[in-house]
């Protein structure tokens, strides 16, 4: 597919909205990425090094997630900074690309990236719930390039 025509088909106000209702409950960051063109490499290696450029290691709680796809590509892949991969593993995040990838196949895009947010929402709230001194450390929107 296309990334125009994916991109077309999202529902970004829905995504934002859901990102800043989980991140209105913990002290973590979620951040969406759609990677325009090919993908020549394994997705994962390709997020891991998305995240790093967007700075998202950088957050104070090492406690970022990225939620990377590449439509035209139909492959996807989720990066957990450090803090939070500590606290749940790879089991999760493998839970959460196998839901994502039952609603991609059934064209569900938006449901998909939605879900993934709620669920991984709710990880970083028990883990890193918000406090008073929690701030957003980086943009809701949904990131193209």
């Amino acid at each position: 597919m296309r990334t125009r025509e994916f991109l077309s088909k999202l529902e970004h106000d829905r995504i934002v909205h859901a990102i800043r209702e989980t991140e209105s409950k913990t002290s973590g960051e979620i951040r969406v990425y759609v990677q325009r063109g090919k993908l020549n490499a394994d997705p994962l290696i390709v997020a891991q090094r998305k995240f790093q450029r967007l700075h998202m290691h950088k957050t104070r709680n090492r406690n970022a997630v990225l939620i990377f796809v590449a439509p035209r590509a139909h492959k996807f892949a989720v990066v957990g900074d450090k803090a939070i991969h500590e606290k749940c593993g790879e089991e999760f995040w493998q839970h959460v690309v196998d839901g994502m990838r039952t609603h991609f196949q059934n064209e569900k895009f938006s449901h998909a990236i939605i879900e993934a947010i709620e669920e991984i929402g709710k990880v970083l709230a028990a883990h890193f719930p918000k406090r008073s001194t929690s701030v957003n450390e980086l943009p809701d929107d949904v990131v193209q390039g």
